[in-house]
């Protein structure tokens, strides 16, 4: 992909040597990074068109990273790590980070995943959707892309908000978790399951007292109701 600039931040030379080369093949322009220090301060001084940002890292963690850039950035960001327990996709995509995949991963995964966050940052919304939605205390601005209720603004993740707005825009469908996945996440092929189920959890934590309008379909995965 041309003019793409991608920020690696990965201190294993081994992994980091082999993610730049196949990432230049492709005609991606790398600048790598071996510590979090080096790496904000890299992103600093330049742009990026996405961070490829390991979690653990020596000095500054991944996490705090992933915080530091989010303070001033919404460049894309997908964490790369060893470790793949719920509790860490969890805190990762609190603190903003757009994707997560756990080593060993294939590079040609790793670039998938990449054209889909940057695919999803150039969308336009559709002519058909709503630009604001109305339920109750609970209200909605696609446009904005802020979330109140009784006034009090929510907090989201960007993931977070891309789901309750497809949702919002399909309402009483059903949707499995592979065409969520392929919907909101970009990916069309077999991808983690689970960032779903993690991302629904969340969902319905920053929704509160409306987190039932985010429906279970037993066996088969998910939909948007609400009553009359």
């Amino acid at each position: 992909m041309q003019n793409v600039r991608v920020l690696l931040i990965e201190d294993e030379d081994r992994i980091r040597e082999m993610i730049k080369d196949y990432l230049e093949n492709e005609g991606y322009i790398v600048e790598e990074a071996e510590n979090g220090s080096v790496g904000l301060e890299k992103f600093k001084v330049a742009s990026y068109t996405i961070i490829l940002l390991d979690v653990m890292l020596p000095g500054i963690d991944g996490w705090t990273v992933c915080r530091e850039v989010r303070n001033s950035s919404d460049v894309p960001i997908i964490m790369l790590t060893a470790r793949g327990e719920e509790y860490d996709k969890l805190f990762g995509f609190e603190l903003g980070a757009d994707d997560y995949l756990t080593k060993p991963f294939s590079p040609k995964e790793l670039v998938a995943r990449m054209k889909a966050v940057l695919k999803r940052g150039k969308g336009s919304q559709n002519s058909n959707e709503k630009s604001i939605f109305e339920y109750k205390s609970l209200w909605i601005n696609m446009d904005s892309r802020k979330v109140t209720i009784d006034g009090e603004t929510v907090d989201m993740t960007p993931k977070e908000f891309d789901l309750l707005s497809f949702f919002v825009n399909n309402p009483d469908k059903v949707f499995t978790r592979e065409h969520l996945l392929n919907k909101v996440w970009g990916y069309e092929f077999g991808g983690d399951y689970r960032t779903v189920d993690t991302h629904v959890k969340m969902l319905r934590e920053s929704l509160k007292r409306y987190r039932s309008i985010i429906v279970t379909v037993w066996g088969v995965g998910y939909k948007f109701e609400i009553g009359g």
